[in-house]
This record gives structure tokens, sequence and C-alpha cells, in this order.
């Protein structure tokens, strides 16, 4: 009762007001100080968090072999055999790729270094035929020749011993995170049911029996649009890579492993991705040979065009119910707080928070102004 007369207080709208402000400024001043210690403290689970990422990825997987087992009766040997099949088609398509993506990137190399002069020959002619001449740019003065081109390298290479010993060593400590934690992700995956258990007695325990209902769809409705942007986004960069490389290979172009790998996986971020694909695959090529620069340029956009409003249209369609504008905002936020991370999942994000905001801000808000206007 004295709650509620306190509440009612003319003085306490402007009370909490300056409370809330006061905390808002104590937070935003000291803001990097609070999120490097945030970021020390979940440094301590990095490898817990790899291993719980991994499982959320695979879980679709999972659960899409395990619809497929019905023959199997034991429900226990049947989760074991789905999860095992997931991994194993995970591990397989990571080996095919490094496999196909090594020798294509040595080759690449080594073709590269050796036909470098002819590629500034004719980079040079190419600029000559525009009414560029060497005086405006010169390659030859960045580029001399393959020779020096590796000297330099050798050079720069052992003047820089220490730093590339440290980069190997924190290359082999990811590495070996990583490995631990996909072997903890296949734990996860394996105590999935009893996690979830435990996860729902935890809410109703801090929300109670009657908010439980509500927070448990807030969190599936969250999760489907999580599974359904990475899994609908993996088919969509697959499909436009796998588009690339058939018309690639057809055109008889250079580089087709690369290039494609390069498309698919910059396809993954929303907006600018496909830009930025589009520029490493047409400066490569225009290096090695500009007509199939111009070819590869023209299909890019072409495709583009189709997977903006065909592929994509028909994967997600209207389930994410997020605007071009929102996602743009979302990525240049996303991307300017958390870097590549924030990139690539803004679109979920944002999705989420317009959920947020169309379920219960907008409601309580649109609830609490209609009950001062009854009053």
């Amino acid at each position: 009762m004295k709650q509620r007369k306190i509440r009612d207080a003319a003085w306490f709208p402007m009370a909490a007001a300056i409370c809330i402000g006061v905390v808002l400024y104590i937070l935003l001043s000291r803001f990097a100080g609070i999120w490097a210690g945030i970021k020390t403290f979940f440094g301590f689970f990095k490898t817990v968090i790899m291993g719980c990422v991994i499982a959320y990825l695979v879980n679709p997987l999972a659960n899409l072999f395990f619809g497929l087992l019905k023959n199997v009766k034991k429900e226990h040997t049947r989760k074991l055999l789905s999860n095992g099949l997931a991994f194993g088609v995970v591990l397989i398509f990571l080996v095919f790729s490094v496999s196909i993506l090594v020798p294509q990137l040595v080759e690449s190399i080594e073709t590269f270094v050796e036909n470098l002069d002819g590629y500034v020959a004719s980079a040079s002619s190419m600029l000559e035929s525009f009414g560029i001449s060497n005086r405006v740019i010169d390659i030859s003065r960045f580029v001399a020749s393959s020779e020096t081109i590796l000297s330099d390298l050798s050079e720069l290479i052992s003047e820089n011993a220490g730093e590339l010993i440290s980069l190997a060593t924190s290359t082999g400590k990811g590495l070996f995170q990583w490995g631990i934690a996909l072997i903890l992700s296949v734990y996860l995956l394996s105590e999935k049911e009893n996690l979830k258990k435990g996860a729902k007695r935890f809410l109703k325990a801090v929300f109670g029996e009657e908010r439980y209902h509500g927070v448990s769809v807030f969190l599936h409705k969250s999760n489907m649009i999580c599974s359904r942007y990475i899994v609908y986004n993996l088919i969509d960069s697959l499909i436009v890579g796998s588009a690339n490389a058939i018309f690639m290979t057809i055109a008889g172009m250079q580089y087709v492993g690369l290039i494609s790998f390069a498309v698919a996986l910059t396809n993954l971020v929303p907006t600018f991705g496909p830009l930025v694909g589009l520029v490493i695959g047409g400066f490569v090529l225009l290096i090695v040979n500009p007509v199939h620069a111009l070819i590869f340029v023209i299909f890019t956009l072409a495709l583009q065009f189709c997977d903006g409003y065909i592929i994509k249209s028909r994967l997600f369609g209207n389930s994410l119910g997020v605007s071009g504008l929102w996602i743009l905002i979302g990525v240049i936020v996303g991307g300017n707080m958390f870097g590549v991370i924030g990139i690539l999942l803004a679109v979920p994000c944002v999705a989420i928070l317009i959920l947020i905001y169309d379920t219960y801000i907008l409601p309580g808000l649109e609830g609490r102004t209609s009950a001062r206007s009854e009053e």
C-alpha cells in the first residue's frame, strides 16, 4: 500500500528519471572499462561459448537426421546416430573444402607469381587503351618483376620472424581451442534434452508459472528466427557459390575455386557482402584477363539480382519481418560494436529486437496510455 502511494506521488517520476540518468551517465562514462571487464570475464569461457555455437549450428542438421531415422526404435540410439551423422557431415564438408581450397590456393599463388610480369604488361596495355599513360599510373614502379617480389617477401619474412612465430603460436592455440570446442559441442548436443529440462526449471523458478509461458514463447520465436536465418543463409550462399563456380568453369575462367569460395563466403554478410565478393573476384580476374573480369562482373550482378528477388524471397519469405532499412542500420551498428561477428548477426538480432518491441514494449506503452485516458 505504501509502495503504491510512493509511486503515485508527484515527485516519483522525476526522481526515477534522475536516478536512471545518473546510472546511464556512470555506465556511459566508464563504458570502455566496463566493456573490457565483460570481455575479460567472458574470455575465460571462450572455449565453452565456441562449443555452444558449434552445437547450435549443428543442431538443425541433427534434427533433420533424427526425423529421417524413423525406423530406429530406440530413441537413445536414434539420437546418437543423428548426432554422429550430423557431425560426420560437417567434418567431411570441412575436409573436402580444405582439400580442394588449399591446393588451388597454392597453385594460384604459384601461377600468379610466375605470370606476374605478363599480368603487369597486360594491365599497362589496358590502361594505355583507355588513354592512361604510364606517366599517370606506372604499374611497373610498384611491381618491377616477380624476382623483386620474391626477394622483398623473403626479406620481409626474415625481418619479422618473431611476429610470424607469435602468429603461428596463436594460430595453433586457436586451432587447439576449436578442437576442444568441437569435442565439447558433441557432449552438449548429446545432453540437449537434459539441458532443456534444466533451463525450463530455472526459468519457472525465476519468472513463476504465470510468466513462464510468455517467456518460453518469446525464446521459441527467437530460436526460430536465428535457426532459420543461419540455415537459409548457408543454403543461399551454397547456391550462389555453386552457380558462380559452374559459370566460371563453363566460361573457362581461372581461379574458379578461390573466387567461388570468396563469393560464397562474402554472401553470408548482409547488404555489403555480395559487393565485396564482386570486387575481390573482379580485381583478380582484371589482372589475369580483363574480358573475363567484365563477364564476371555482369554475371555476378545478374546472379545477385536473382538471389535477392528470387532465391532469398523463396527461402526466407516474410519469416524474419525485417525491412532493408533496419538491416542496414543493424549492419552498421553491429559492425562498429562487434566487428565481423556483429555484421553476421545483425539481421537476427534486429529481428529479435523488433519482436521485443512489437510484442512487449509497444503494447505496454499503449496499455498505459489507454489506462491514463480512461482515468
